[in-house]
């Protein structure tokens, strides 16, 4: 089936089946190998891409529902929270970085937009972004080597 996708701002055509994962045409299909595939369930977190700015697992999600939506990898972000990454040390491997960025850009618009997290005290007042909070917002995404307090103190960085 041919499909249409529109990737970091350009139109890319591919031919892919039905069942084949946002994630697997981005990597297989189009050589951007940035989003890495982790649990390959939706559990960790290593394949979050930006769909239309929000944040999804690409691993569980069928690139055929895709088309006409704008979607953004890490090859596509310039964001100050790669840099932020860099000077707090939140990452160590790099594998989850690529995920770890693409979800905090994506949580930062959320909270921005007011949505509330399980750690938000108070619904109507989201407020600004502590510790526990980010913590909250980021637990989709999982960092084998444990880079958290980087990761945080990035977030918190750029947040301001």
């Amino acid at each position: 089936m041919e499909i249409e996708l529109r990737i970091n701002g350009s139109a890319r055509r591919l031919d892919v089946s039905p069942q084949v994962s946002l994630l697997d045409a981005l990597r297989e299909y189009l050589g951007l190998t940035g989003t890495k595939k982790g649990c390959d369930q939706g559990a960790c977190g290593a394949c979050t891409v930006l769909v239309d700015g929000r944040r999804i697992n690409s691993c569980l999600a069928l690139a055929v529902q895709y088309q006409g939506r704008d979607i953004t990898t890490i090859e596509g972000v310039d964001h100050p929270l790669q840099a932020a990454f860099v000077r707090t040390d939140g990452f160590q491997c790099g594998y989850c970085t690529p995920g770890q960025i693409c979800s905090a850009i994506g949580m930062l618009a959320e909270h921005k937009d007011g949505a509330p997290s399980a750690a938000t005290e108070h619904l109507a007042d989201t407020g600004e972004l502590d510790d526990a909070e980010i913590r909250e917002r980021m637990s989709g995404n999982l960092c084998r080597c444990g880079a958290y307090n980087g990761i945080v103190a990035a977030i918190k960085e750029v947040a301001k």
